[in-house]
């Protein structure tokens, strides 16, 4: 059980090991549905969650969520566990 909220520190080192032996899914149907709308593929967010900053947690409609963004996009994620987490929903950010 994880201690939430998580520090952004922790947070990074979670998504990391998440994406290195973990498992990461997408909200059905509102993530993928985002990603198409704003021309984004799984890959982008995966990339995101890579290299991205990580926000201080919020918690929002009963769940902890942690947003990261590049200069580009946004996705934000939730922690199912400690070894998985879930894209709720994910933007490109306006020129």
């Amino acid at each position: 059980m994880l201690n939430e909220p998580l520090k952004r520190t922790e947070t990074k080192k979670l998504i990391r090991s998440i994406l290195k032996d973990g498992d990461v899914s997408f909200a059905q149907p509102h993530a993928l549905e985002r990603l198409e709308k704003h021309g984004m593929s799984t890959l982008d967010c995966l990339n995101v969650l890579r290299g991205g900053t990580i926000e201080e947690a919020e918690y929002e409609n009963g769940e902890w969520r942690y947003r990261v963004h590049t200069g580009k996009m946004t996705v934000v994620v939730r922690f199912e566990d400690e070894t998985e987490l879930m894209i709720v929903t994910a933007w490109r950010m306006l020129k």
